[in-house]
């Protein structure tokens, strides 16, 4: 990943983070956004404070991260490796001027990561019209609209890498079919814009990871409280555990690089052959 030069966005918690700290590593100049500066800011604080801890240990057999240089530091070409944003990538305006801002400062782009998603709303008769319409902008219309935004830059650098991040949800049925209806949307984005895009040069793939174990999230929270029901759920995974976020950014940067040259229109699911996506069997 030595001179790519890649936006990320939810750059600061979870996948995203490990997805940035990971392409820092790799020598890539990384722009990453947020909803607020203070994620931003104690992300940027993290890089400088402990370069070479990973935010999260990994599981067994899971090598860590590699050593992330300091935020600040020269990435490839001799460019600031990370620059950041504060913005709310559902409203059209300030994402478009997040990538072509962050392509002025690497002086070009070669890939962009679709990372932000999340869902609004309950079951069928708990969300209503806005919950489905939040849910829909947050995943497919921010991942449209990134890509848009990112085709000229990558067009002008003779090509370039898209990887959307989707989820187990978008092919395999989940509570809150909002989500999983926006994630298969995202699916066959991905699919169509590989082709539409591919005689510039550009690579499009999509990337959907499994229940994955994050410090403070769901299923972590889970394994804390309800230890026995935690044990159940990952009893459904033949390797007996989740996956971890380091698992699918390593993917997602073999998708960036040149190593996969030959990888466009694919659907990658990084699950350990996950049977459902939630304990709730379906």
């Amino acid at each position: 990943m030595a001179d790519k030069r890649i936006v990320v966005t939810g750059g600061t918690r979870g996948l995203g983070e490990q997805i940035v700290r990971l392409l820092l590593a790799d020598g890539a100049a990384v722009a990453t956004c947020a909803r607020t500066e203070r994620g931003l800011a104690a992300l940027r604080g993290a890089l400088s404070a402990s370069p070479r801890t990973p935010p999260s240990a990994p599981p067994p057999n899971i090598p860590a991260t590699p050593a992330t240089p300091p935020a600040g530091s020269p990435g490839g070409r001799g460019r600031e490796a990370l620059f950041t944003r504060a913005l709310d990538v559902a409203e059209p305006g300030p994402l478009e001027a997040f990538v072509d801002a962050a392509a002025e400062r690497f002086g070009g782009l070669d890939g962009v990561v679709a990372c932000v998603g999340g869902a609004r709303g309950g079951g069928l008769e708990e969300a209503d019209a806005r919950d489905w319409t939040a849910t829909w902008e947050m995943n497919v219309g921010h991942t449209a609209r990134l890509v848009r935004a990112a085709v000229p830059h990558l067009r002008a650098a003779g090509g370039g890498s898209v990887v959307v991040i989707a989820s187990i949800s978008g092919w395999k049925p989940g509570p809150q079919a909002q989500y999983g209806a926006a994630k298969a949307a995202q699916i066959h984005l991905a699919a169509s814009l590989a082709r539409e895009l591919g005689p510039a040069g550009i690579r499009v793939n999509a990337v959907s990871p499994g229940s994955m174990l994050i410090p403070g999230k769901r299923w972590d929270r889970m394994r804390g409280e309800e230890p026995e029901a935690f044990a159940r759920f990952a009893a459904e995974f033949p390797q007996g555990r989740l996956v971890a976020p380091q698992e699918v950014a390593r993917v997602v940067a073999f998708l960036l690089s040149d190593a996969s040259s030959g990888v466009s229109g694919a659907h990658v699911p990084v699950d350990r052959a996950q049977n459902a996506p939630s304990p709730e069997g379906y």
